[in-house]
């Protein structure tokens, strides 16, 4: 999503492109983005980052990241372009890449990473997943983040054309977390792609984060009495 001006209002930006095919047609894959996916035998959980790469920096991470430590399925559209990465930025609303629906589709649980401006660290968690977003965000606050009490309309997520939203049970959660929370996630608040992609300039907040979202999944998942 586009980021949020100070603390309050996000500033929507007009997206470049119209859908996937669009973007296809101009942008080349493997050298302006590129696509990576994983899926585990009878995973109900995905963890997408359709504004991955540095596109929306590190949702590519934290996702891959909470997929394997969860044993979920994750999708990432990554934006490699050395600048101008916001060109590649689809509306969640309008995001159609085919793999990525398909994902999608065969889960009943989808958690949307995405990135919003913003210097004070905080999430906005949003969606339809009425009941996930609430343990979700006591999850996150048990662990010693900061989580708003409202989203705002722009990055609600909650229209069911938006890829958190078409799972298996028409909803998902979506994570606006603000750069100030981003940056503590890496040594020196260092958000450059060549800085991201390496593990040991992490720090443990990283960890603490994607492992409060598991916990709140793994507590859904099971009051719904589905496998893992």
């Amino acid at each position: 999503m586009a980021g949020l001006v100070g603390s309050a209002v996000p500033a929507q930006a007009a997206d470049k492109y119209g859908s996937y095919a669009e973007l296809a047609a101009h942008e080349v894959k493997g050298k302006d983005y590129r696509i990576a996916q994983r899926s585990t035998r009878g995973a109900k959980v995905a963890h997408i980052a359709i504004h991955g790469g540095a596109i929306e920096a590190p949702t590519t991470q934290l996702a891959d990241y909470a997929a394997k430590a969860g044993d979920h399925a994750f999708y990432s559209f990554e934006g490699i372009k050395p600048a101008g990465n916001s060109d590649l930025h689809l509306t969640s609303t309008r995001f159609d890449e085919p793999s990525a629906v398909r994902l999608v589709a065969q889960s009943s649980y989808t958690v949307s990473w995405h990135g919003a401006s913003g210097a004070k660290a905080t999430t906005y968690v949003g969606g339809r997943d009425t009941v996930l977003i609430k343990t979700i965000t006591a999850e996150l606050r048990a662990a010693g983040f900061t989580v708003t009490d409202s989203v705002p309309e722009e990055i609600g997520g909650d229209s069911p054309r938006n890829i958190a939203n078409r799972n298996l049970r028409n909803r998902g959660v979506q994570l606006e977390l603000s750069q100030g929370q981003r940056e503590q996630f890496f040594k020196d608040g260092r958000l450059a792609r060549s800085w991201i992609e390496n593990p040991a300039n992490r720090t443990t907040a990283f960890y603490r984060y994607a492992a409060a979202v598991n916990r709140a999944l793994a507590s859904a998942v099971a009051r719904a009495g589905l496998p893992r």
